[in-house]
């Protein structure tokens, strides 16, 4: 595993994990990294200081983390509530605020960035090539994956 410092055109940073420096190359290349700010896809390596493994007990950096600090390997795993509980408080902020369009998402998206219609936030659903397809436009979106309701 790799930790990646990157930052999106619009200069926001941020740290994503990757299997490998081509899993990131090929992730990126294709539009699968997002800003988790924007949701921009136009994503770059931010200056990063390395980090030099010493070898023998992998353990024993944690040692020398200040008291109740978590390894940053464990970090996202020990986060997962907290992130969840983020994206259902976003969920909530979305369906007040904007408009849900439904399967016509990438249609009302794109008469919106044309000026073909006023601008407002809206939300729905697309399928991945219609998202593609959005994307080679030049068309700002974010795919958000929303956790499962609570009073379904």
């Amino acid at each position: 595993m790799i930790l990646y410092n990157l930052r999106c055109r619009k200069g926001h940073e941020f740290e994503a994990w990757f299997r490998d420096s081509a899993t990131y190359d090929t992730q990126a290349g294709s539009g699968k990294v997002m800003c988790p700010t924007c949701g921009n896809r136009r994503i770059e390596k931010a200056p990063m200081a390395p980090r030099l493994s010493r070898g023998g007990d992998r353990a024993a950096p944690a040692a020398n983390l200040p008291s109740g600090a978590v390894p940053e390997a464990a970090s996202p795993a020990t986060n997962a509530p907290e992130v969840v509980k983020a994206l259902r408080q976003l969920r909530k902020q979305v369906e007040a605020n904007c408009d849900y369009v439904g399967r016509e998402f990438a249609e009302q998206a794109r008469k919106i960035h044309y000026g073909e219609t006023d601008p407002r936030g809206i939300y729905g659903e697309t399928s991945d090539d219609e998202a593609r397809a959005l994307k080679d436009e030049g068309i700002e979106f974010c795919r958000v994956p929303w956790p499962t309701r609570q009073d379904s």
